[in-house]
């Protein structure tokens, strides 16, 4: 029951991650937490339960401070994985 009011109010309060891509040149990622790993080639994003690995080279991120990132560069693949609740 406390994981369904959980999941339902990290809704409510706009605490998903949204991802937007445009071509393979730009990825913006909304809600990210943490920087986790951050290389040319492995950008690697905690998003809540949500860890955001995005591969490519001659990445690099922009405007964190937003509430979100921009990761720029070319980007070859997206990967999420879905943490367990500690």
């Amino acid at each position: 029951m406390f994981d369904k009011l959980t999941e339902k109010t990290q809704s409510a309060l706009f605490m998903d991650v949204g991802i937007h891509i445009s071509g393979n040149r730009e990825l913006i990622l909304e809600n990210c937490r943490r920087i986790e790993e951050c290389s040319d080639v492995l950008m690697s994003l905690s998003c809540g339960r949500i860890l955001v690995n995005i591969w490519g080279s001659e990445l690099r991120a922009y405007d964190y401070k937003t509430g979100g990132i921009v990761i720029r560069g070319k980007i070859s693949r997206v990967e999420l994985e879905e943490r367990r609740s500690r």
